[in-house]
């Protein structure tokens, strides 16, 4: 790690690989973070990493990089760079990552972490191997709604946990007429819906309830050919003049079954074809004793039921997750000054500062990466036999 003069703390070098939707939310987190908390090192924003020159000149200017790299593999040898930040496509996970580990690099990589789970092993295995901190990019752990819920199953408020229902529904390719982005090309991104939403409603399965036991799913692809695209960023995009058509090879929707280890049953779904849903993440999960209930676009928001309230007055409460005493709240602004979706990226990169200053344990790390793709490759092999899957 570079050191800065006199008593200056030790600053941590950051060089980011990708730089369009998830490089940009990556790039903002690391400007918040010294505003509003107190990281341990200060963050050196040394290198943007992407293929297209002019594109990665522009976009390091915008978000403050003193330069750029065209090749990721000049990247993770730099000498100056102290962490490896990866928000490329999925396909670009699995080398840099190993690569950047053997080059002792801190590594934070976005979510799936692989193609496959073999890859993600292999990503696992390096990073131990070589004593780098290793954490993956479920950002909605981090929001503080989900937080409290975490609070109130661990310490016993819900009881024995019987259900967990969720979904993740969005609606931004249901006109045919959208482009083949890398999102609906399965090389590059490994799934579609299944992977690219269902792995964070998987992950927050496992994060509050527990491991999966066996699964049971279906899928379908509506649109099959899509016209090829022209330019894309984030969830927009553009097909080229008189565009010929492509395949689409990911799905389009997954939904399956599961059960827990604990006992617990769960319903997932995950689709692109909702209308009317734009980022509709939620999930239900019932106890013995209690539920919880929260829903991404009302992110700082919890619905709280207690069954041990008298049945006249029994029901779901809204919580207003912004006082002091909730998660991260003390650092943001006064109750009811609400928090959005880019500060549970600022949430989980102070937190892998964190784990690397004190040398403690990233959650949720690469290991938690593997589970999650243990458990998209189980529903599709269920797909595919048309049987339960064990995890």
């Amino acid at each position: 790690m570079s050191k800065t003069l006199g008593n200056e703390p030790t600053t941590l070098n950051i060089g980011l690989l990708g730089y369009k939707f998830m490089g940009k939310a990556h790039a903002n987190a690391y400007q918040r973070i010294p505003l509003f908390f107190e990281p341990p090192y200060k963050i050196g924003l040394k290198a943007l990493c992407g293929r297209d020159e002019a594109g990665v000149c522009a976009a390091a200017a915008t978000f403050g990089f003193e330069g750029i790299e065209t090749d990721w593999r000049r990247l993770v040898t730099r000498e100056d760079i102290d962490v490896i930040d990866i928000t490329a496509p999925s396909n670009f996970h699995h080398a840099p990552a190993i690569e950047a580990a053997r080059n002792k690099k801190h590594i934070f990589c976005e979510k799936p972490l692989a193609l496959t789970t073999p890859m993600a092993e292999e990503m696992l295995a390096a990073a131990v191997e070589n004593d780098v901190k290793h954490q993956i990019g479920f950002n909605y752990r981090f929001a503080p709604a989900v937080l409290l819920a975490k609070q109130l199953i661990d310490s016993g408020q819900l009881g024995q946990i019987y259900h967990f229902r969720g979904a993740y529904l969005q609606d931004f390719i249901v006109d045919p007429a959208f482009p083949l982005v890398w999102r609906l090309d399965k090389d590059v991104a490994g799934s579609g819906a299944h992977g690219d939403l269902g792995a964070h409603v998987i992950d927050l399965a496992r994060f509050l309830v527990g491991e999966f036991s066996t699964v049971i799913g279906m899928s379908k692809t509506f649109i099959k050919s899509r016209p090829i695209v022209e330019q894309m960023t984030g969830l927009s995009a553009t097909a080229q003049q008189g565009a010929q058509m492509g395949e689409v090879t990911v799905d389009d929707a997954t939904a399956f079954l599961a059960q827990f280890e604990n006992g617990a049953l769960g319903t997932f779904e995950a689709t692109r074809f909702a209308n009317g849903h734009d980022n509709d993440l939620h999930f239900e999960i019932n106890g013995a004793l209690g539920s919880v209930r929260f829903h991404l676009e009302r992110i700082n928001e919890l619905e709280y039921f207690d069954a041990r309230e008298p049945r006249a007055t029994r029901g779901y409460r809204t919580l207003q997750v912004t006082h002091d005493v909730h998660p991260y709240a003390a650092n943001w602004w006064p109750p009811g000054h609400v928090i959005g979706y880019e500060h549970t990226f600022v949430h989980e990169l102070y937190e892998f500062l964190q784990n690397i200053a004190l040398d403690t344990k990233n959650n949720p790390d690469f290991y938690d990466g593997v589970m999650c793709n243990k458990v998209l490759d189980a529903v599709e092999q269920s797909i595919a036999r048309k049987e339960w899957a064990a995890v």
